[in-house]
């Protein structure tokens, strides 16, 4: 995304706008998301300039891979029995077992397991006790057995393996009925009350609108990977582009009679006065000299999350949660080439994935917030076992990783399923009938950004159907 929203752009989707009512309410919408925080009436107060972070800081970093990742081969059967089963049901997906990366968990379950070879770092962050994994996890109503899903005797979340459904309910954690929040959202609302200062929102998205991050009270805020969404002529200082601006913010300053024409007035102007203020903190704040991987999506949202990370003590800012997304999951086709099988467009999404979290891990590490911040993975959902000749296609339960100095590492926690297609974790094909819930999940991330037990169930309404509500990784 570029910082920069040409003044065409603008100009041009607030005369669409004018249509009519849906139109406007778009536009406000996505202005919205560029000043997420109304300013007051004398403008933006900017907090003092502040050194490192509080101790009692904390931030939450969700790292969606949209399109549903195939974890079935992130994590892989190392055992002879296993992986030779592994090859037989995999058929053409299989990857093959030199240059695979052992695991050993501190829990084992009798059975071996190691990782994908495109992910070096990953694996490294396991085996340094900085990285856990999370097995078989999904979005659930209520714990589900096969049994109970071949006989329809409990109810199941809606559209089950539908990309734009399982993504709202990923994110909102309320699979049985419409939600208008998401539970990264509902948290927010609940600990923004750490924040001595509301001028930038405290939940960022690097990655535009998201149904995770939409609260109550606290709305998500979009920031580009090079800074907070400007109009052009913004940052001049003379010339046409400079009178331009500052006409624009003449014109949204003025007093409007019509309703729809002053809310569009009031947002935009917020919007501009919350970019400027935000490029300003970023601009006086610690520098990030961790090197980041180039030509790499997931590591340029994460490096900007690292920047607002170390901004944060200027923004007043006890607590963040962001919002990073990496597309071309849906890998139905190409999953892998036959002739290489670890190379292809999985293993290059995987590659770029543990890089970049490594290098975000590691910005941590350099600012002093590694057991201040943590990072967790999520996708829509797992894939099938069983190949469909050229990739996989949708499944349920999938397996995550989490990522930081307060995780409790080098384990995997939850059950990995029985790999067997038809076995009793599968519905068909090889999809996982999960064995932990996003609630579960969640729950666990939740109660170490600051919630209380008494109010889970405000972020997680659906959390007393699940036996449990830490996980014990964090």
């Amino acid at each position: 995304m570029s910082s920069d929203l040409s003044r065409r752009q603008f100009l041009g989707s607030t005369c669409c706008a004018a249509v009519g009512a849906t139109g406007l309410l778009s536009s406000l919408a996505t202005l919205r998301l560029m000043g997420a925080v109304a300013s007051p009436a004398n403008g933006p107060q900017l907090p003092a300039r502040a050194g490192a972070l509080p101790s009692d800081y904390k931030a939450l970093v969700c790292l969606f891979l949209n399109g549903g990742n195939d974890a079935n081969n992130l994590i892989i059967p190392n055992d002879d029995a296993g992986y030779n089963a592994y090859v037989a049901a995999r058929s053409n997906l299989a990857l093959p077992r030199t240059g695979l990366l052992p695991l050993a968990p501190k829990t084992p379950d009798g059975r071996s397991w190691a990782l994908h070879a495109a992910v070096p770092e990953l694996h490294s962050l396991f085996n340094s006790g900085k990285a856990a994994l999370l097995a078989n996890v999904g979005t659930l109503v209520y714990p589900t057995t096969r049994a109970q899903y071949l006989a329809n005797s409990v109810p199941l979340p809606r559209q089950l393996f539908s990309h734009s459904d399982q993504q709202v309910q990923w994110q909102n954690s309320v699979p049985d009925k419409p939600s208008s929040t998401g539970w990264g959202g509902r948290l927010a609302d609940l600990v923004n009350a750490f924040n001595s200062n509301n001028e930038i929102s405290m939940s960022i998205s690097l990655a535009g609108k998201n149904y995770f991050q939409v609260g109550k009270t606290v709305n998500q805020y979009a920031v580009g990977t090079g800074g907070a969404v400007t109009l052009t002529g913004s940052t001049a200082t003379a010339g046409a582009d400079f009178a331009r601006f500052q006409t624009q913010k003449d014109l949204f300053g003025q007093s409007q009679a019509a309703l729809f024409d002053a809310a569009f007035a009031g947002i935009s102007k917020s919007a501009i006065t919350d970019a400027e203020l935000l490029n300003t903190v970023l601009s006086r704040s610690t520098a990030i000299n961790t090197p980041f991987p180039a030509n790499n999506n997931a590591a340029n949202q994460l490096r900007m999350a690292a920047r607002l990370i170390a901004a944060a003590p200027n923004l007043g800012l006890k607590r963040q949660v962001f919002f990073v997304q990496l597309g071309g999951w849906d890998t139905h086709a190409a999953q892998l080439l036959n002739a290489a099988p670890t190379t292809g467009t999985h293993a290059t999404l995987l590659s770029q994935v543990s890089q970049a979290v490594d290098a975000f891990y590691k910005a941590m590490v350099e600012i002093g917030a590694a057991d201040q911040v943590t990072l967790f993975s999520s996708s829509d959902f797992g894939r099938t076992y069983r190949s469909n000749g050229d990739g996989s296609d949708h499944g349920w339960g999938n397996h995550q990783f989490i990522v930081g100095g307060a995780v409790k590492g080098g384990d995997l926690y939850g059950r990995m399923p029985v790999l067997t297609v038809g076995g009793p974790d599968d519905t068909t094909q090889g999809r996982w009938i999960p064995t932990t819930s996003v609630d579960e999940f969640a729950a666990t991330l939740a109660t170490w950004f600051g919630v209380s037990p008494t109010d889970l169930s405000t972020v997680l309404p659906n959390i007393g159907r699940f036996p449990k509500p830490s996980l014990g990784f964090l």
